[in-house]
């Protein structure tokens, strides 16, 4: 199997990919942003996908990279929890497509079962009902303490922040730590972050870890996985070096690097669709 390829999915690479994961004794998704845009989410990937998705930080010229920094939540609040409110809104209410269902039932199928390595923050993987899921970057469906009382981590079940879309702003109350009733934050990795709380998603990780030394013949099917943040890809390609195989599925960055694998140069959707 080539390691070159990036055409368009053929049926080759499709009958490749189907009797890789059909042959698995166990299955990882390893998933990138670009496996929730079938579900309706917004494409952040790069400042046109994120601005045409908000327009008013393209009016502030504010990029993804700029919303997504820690100090904002001390400094203004409002514009933070605008941003992460809205996202947290807009999570909830979304349905995971029909592709999260198939990689589930394949994986469940599985003598060694199913787990999922995601950057994504959205709870999507949960809210279709898996029940292994290792968050590498955090979950906005949690909170911390901002100014490190505890290093306690709840869920942000009975939050509900209240956003003026108009001009992307959250309306006090915010939310606060049960602990000490200062601000608190999402519990999710951003950029230059140094007070991400990370026992949450460590202890996902280290579960992930001890499955898949006890899983040498799964097979890692990567889907909407890109480069810019290449978390999802490297772990992917790791954990397909050490126990088996790779399916990247990617519309624009299909190509594997080095390994046995099977790139597929099409929608996480589309692709999983055919597959089943």
């Amino acid at each position: 199997m080539s390691d070159e390829r990036s055409r368009p999915a053929g049926t080759a690479p499709l009958n490749q990919a189907a009797e890789l994961i059909h042959g698995a004794g166990a299955l990882l998704v390893c998933a990138g942003a670009g496996m929730g845009v079938d579900s309706g989410l917004p494409d952040f990937r790069g400042g046109e996908g994120f601005w045409r998705a908000y327009p008013p930080y393209a009016g502030l010229g504010l990029s993804f990279e700029e919303l997504a920094d820690p100090r904002h939540f001390a400094e203004d609040p409002e514009l933070a929890w605008g941003f992460y409110g809205h996202r947290l809104a807009l999570y909830r209410r979304t349905v995971p497509h029909r592709g999260f269902g198939r990689l589930r039932e394949w994986g469940e199928a599985k003598p060694g079962g199913v787990r999922v390595f995601t950057s994504n923050v959205d709870g999507q993987f949960q809210a279709a009902g898996f029940p292994r899921v290792a968050e590498a970057h955090g979950s906005i469906h949690h909170l911390q303490c901002l100014d490190g009382c505890t290093d306690e981590i709840w869920p942000a079940s009975d939050v509900d922040v209240a956003v003026d879309e108009a001009t992307m702003r959250a309306r006090p109350p915010l939310p606060s730590c049960p602990h000490c009733g200062g601000p608190a934050r999402p519990n999710i990795l951003m950029f230059g972050d140094s007070s991400w709380v990370p026992h949450r998603s460590q202890e996902q990780l280290d579960e992930l870890t001890a499955w898949r030394r006890a899983n040498r013949d799964l097979v890692v099917v990567e889907l909407g996985a890109g480069q810019a943040v290449p978390t999802v890809r490297r772990y992917a390609e790791l954990a397909s070096a050490a126990n088996g195989a790779l399916v990247r599925i990617n519309p624009r960055e299909p190509r594997i690097r080095h390994g046995r694998g099977v790139p597929i140069a099409a929608g996480a959707l589309e692709t999983l669709l055919r597959l089943g």
